[in-house]
This record gives C-alpha cells, structure tokens and sequence, in this order.
C-alpha cells in the first residue's frame, strides 16, 4: 500500500497536485505555511491522546438488540411540556437538545475529526506516529469484528414518542466523504497496509449499497434540502473511494445538475435553508456541499463550477449571493438565532476565490472579524495565492 511521498495523494475532495506543492514547501521551510503547520501538529499531538470510538460502548442497545448498529436522536427534538411523560417529542428547530448528545453521534465525530487530523498531519510531515493513531482509530470503527459499526444506519436520528430512525439521519454521516481523503492521505505509511485498505473498501461498498437501496436512503436523496445535497456528496465520494465511478457519474447526472436549479435561486438565494432558524449557518453548510459535489465532478470530467442551469441558477451565483449578504454593508436580514463565528467563511472564500479566479476573495478573508487566518488548515488544504 505504502506510496512515494512525492507521489500524488488518492483524494476526490481535494487537489492531489496542490497538496503535493503545499508540502513539498513545508519541506522547503516555507515560513506563510509555518504557522497553519505548527497549528495542526499541536492538534495532532492532542488528538492522539483520544479515543479509541466505538458503536459498541453506549449503555443502551438500539432496538435491534446489536449494539454494532449505529443510533443516534434528532438534536432538534425535545420533550413536549404538555405531556406528563413528554411523549411523543415536538421540533424546536436549531435548539440542541443536550440529550442528543448522548449517543454514537458524538463519538463518529469525534472519530472522523481526530483521523482528519491526524492524516492530515502525517502527510505534510512524515510523523509514522501520527499515522499510527489514525489506522487505530479507523481498525477500532469500520474493521475489527469486536467494535465494528454496522455499514447502515437504520437507527438514524430517532425521535422519543416518535419513530426509531430516519432517512435524514443519514446526514450524520456526512463527515465519510471528508472521511475517505483522509484515508487517501495515508497512502504512503506503512502503519495503513493493502489489507486496512481493502476491508475498508468493503465496508463502504456495503455502506454505498445500502444508501442506494434502503428505503431511509431513498428517502434522503429524494430531499431537496442540504439533506439532499449531502446524500450525493456521500454517494458520490464513497462511489468513487471503491471504484465505481458510473454510480458517481450517474448521481451527478441524474440528480445534482437538477439540484442546481431547485435549491438555488437565479439571484443566488437559497430558500429552503433561508427559512431555518439558523439561515446564514445552513445556507453556507449547503453551499459547502456544492462546492464538494463541483469538485467531485471533476473526477467524472463534469464542470459544475462553470455549469448554468436553464433558469440561471449556478453554484457562482449563489456563492456570490451569500457573501454579499452575509459580509456586505447591510445586516443578515434573515432568522440567525445563534451567533454566527465568521471563520467558517475561510474555507468558502479560499475554495469561491481559487475555483473562480477572484482575488478579491483574498481580500474579503483579511476583512473578516475574530479570525486566526494564518493557522487555520484551509492554507495547507487550498492553497492559493500564499503558496
């Protein structure tokens, strides 16, 4: 399995050849990298100390009696006052019940975050150690036959009073298409050999079957929210991860070129996620997601940064939209019942801004407030302009 370091990385969300360039100048000493580096080794070196994750270590079995199966509780969903027993629970869209917080979401996050970084560290710095940790915490979740998660997730975002799973509980994994490149940058190590490689290829393959087949994954690609963009990001990526481009492209054909024209406006907005309590964080969470399904398309030699759908919607469009609205003169006119931290803007700006041409977008990075732009990981990831 191991790989010349000097070789491009297998990714499917990022540029292998940029990432190539972007380490072989940390390697030069390059000092506009240094301190997004020194940033990710000290994250690196704490994460390391975490985990392992496992489906297995939650106190109460999913109502299949497997605690392999995945289960996790819709964060919007509260008990209802009126009830004495606060059954069935009602919706109280973007506040998080902390109850939620009490089962296997947690711990997938926790673990898709850690081996992120720790890949991520490795390949710009060769440290076997670090490759080491993620290998472990991957074997812990998707491979060995004692902690192992069951590649579906019939158990979902449950909701008490309610039901036992739902289709969009499938957003809970949306972190697997960030996932398998990081699993991609840890081709040159020999702590991830050809065997880890090939059962996780299995595992996702009957994870990928399931989302295609599976009524609740059915019922997720049929949303025309950022639900639904999610789903294809995930299908799209974890097709591609195990070889079966003609799922990729047949996705990308058939429903993301629709998804341009009936999730985003000719003028760019984007009304489903407009009207949730916390419009300016789903309208750029969503946006993300386009912007990984253009770059998917590449694999499949489609062009989503530049297509135009016949009503005039695009992803350009809606990208300039929001940061009009959401950085220009006049206040976000829309529902934000959180504070909104002006950082997730980074990697939207620096992808907007490289995919584009726009160097404006560079600008617009150094005007945001309450930022560590030189460390954050979007400087080694896209490299742009500073590289």
């Amino acid at each position: 399995m191991a790989m010349d370091a000097e070789m491009e990385p297998r990714v499917f969300l990022f540029q292998a050849d940029g990432l190539v360039k972007t380490r072989r100048a940390i390697f030069l000493g390059d000092e506009k990298l240094q301190t997004a580096d020194d940033r990710l080794l000290q994250e690196a070196d704490r994460v390391q100390e975490t985990g392992p994750f496992t489906v297995t270590e939650k106190e109460k079995a999913p109502p299949s009696g497997d605690k392999h199966d995945y289960t996790s509780m819709g964060p919007y969903w509260w008990p209802d006052p009126k009830e004495p027993d606060g059954m069935p629970y009602v919706r109280r869209d973007g506040e998080v019940n902390p109850e939620s917080r009490k089962s296997d979401r947690q711990a997938l996050a926790g673990m898709c975050a850690a081996v992120d970084t720790l890949s991520t560290a490795y390949f710009f710095s060769d440290y076997e150690s670090f490759a080491e940790r993620a290998g472990l915490l991957l074997r812990c979740w998707f491979l060995d036959e004692a902690t192992r998660m069951n590649p579906h997730l019939e158990y979902g975002q449950a909701i008490p009073g309610r039901c036992e799973g739902r289709g969009i509980g499938i957003i809970d994994t949306l972190q697997f298409s960030r996932l398998v490149d990081a699993v991609g940058l840890l081709g040159a190590s020999a702590e991830w050999n050809a065997e880890d490689q090939e059962g996780l290829e299995i595992w996702f393959g009957k994870y990928l079957d399931w989302l295609l087949e599976s009524d609740k994954g059915r019922d997720e690609g049929r949303q025309a929210n950022n639900h639904g963009t999610w789903y294809d990001v995930q299908v799209i990526s974890l097709a591609l991860f195990v070889g079966r481009e003609e799922v990729a492209r047949r996705v990308l054909m058939e429903s993301v070129l629709g998804r341009v024209a009936s999730q985003i406006e000719p003028d760019g907005r984007q009304p489903f996620e407009l009207k949730r309590t916390r419009s300016l964080d789903y309208s750029i969470m969503n946006l993300i997601g386009f912007f990984d399904l253009a770059d998917l398309g590449r694999h499949c030699g489609l062009d989503l940064w530049g297509f135009e759908a016949e009503n005039g919607s695009s992803i350009k469009i809606a990208f300039y939209w929001l940061i009009e609205n959401a950085l220009g003169k006049n206040e976000w006119e829309y529902q934000q019942i959180s504070e909104f931290e002006q950082g997730k803007l980074i990697p939207l700006l620096r992808r907007g801004g490289i995919r584009f041409g726009d160097p404006s977008c560079e600008e617009r990075l150094r005007e945001l407030e309450g930022v560590d732009l030189e460390g954050d990981r979007s400087q080694l990831l896209y490299p742009g302009p500073r590289v």
